[in-house]
């Protein structure tokens, strides 16, 4: 490639990230291109998803996925205090539920300090809140194991929860 071409090519994705021409596609294309961890078609679906999505830019996406992490924490809550009023449910269960509960309670702040600290443009910490997000899910799926073979019935909201963290960690390492 010729040095104006590559020189080209530069300047359009730094624009299409800048907010000039940004889209969920060209964003979530960029950051699985910079970490291979980032599913490009799990980004686009849920990304795609938000009605704030076809005017953000990056840094807008960012938040939105911080955002998205904290609407999922608060739907597994949801999903625990449901499992947990289930007649039936064994004690081994429950206390593993009543752990997860506690972590995914802490979770939801983790992705809403996410959100606050790239909002405020202070992106390391943000990025450090994303990360404790995928620490407390990690935690929760340890807790199931622990309790003597359990299954977890969160295991979902675990794997989306350390996705939706790292397309909010990737996408805040596009930001200039």
């Amino acid at each position: 490639m010729r040095p104006s071409t590559a020189l080209l090519v530069v300047a359009t994705v730094v624009l299409a990230l800048s907010g000039a021409d940004a889209t969920v596609e060209t964003t979530c294309k960029a950051a699985a291109a910079k970490d291979q961890r980032v599913n490009y078609t799990f980004c686009v679906y849920e990304l795609g998803k938000h009605h704030l999505s076809p005017d953000a830019d990056a840094w807008g996406l960012a938040k939105i996925a911080a955002n998205m992490g904290v609407n999922n924490a608060y739907g597994a809550i949801g999903d625990i205090e449901g499992l947990q009023a289930k007649p039936g449910t064994d004690a081994k269960t429950k206390a593993a539920l009543g752990q997860c509960h506690d972590l995914y309670d802490g979770m939801k702040f983790a992705f809403a300090g996410a959100y606050d600290e790239i909002n405020a443009r202070n992106y390391t910490a943000g990025k450090e809140e994303a990360a404790k997000a995928v620490s407390l899910a990690r935690q929760c799926d340890y807790d199931f194991a622990k309790a003597g073979g359990v299954p977890s019935p969160l295991s979902q909201r675990s794997s989306y929860t350390v996705q939706i963290a790292v397309v909010c960690t990737a996408i805040t390492n596009l930001i200039n």
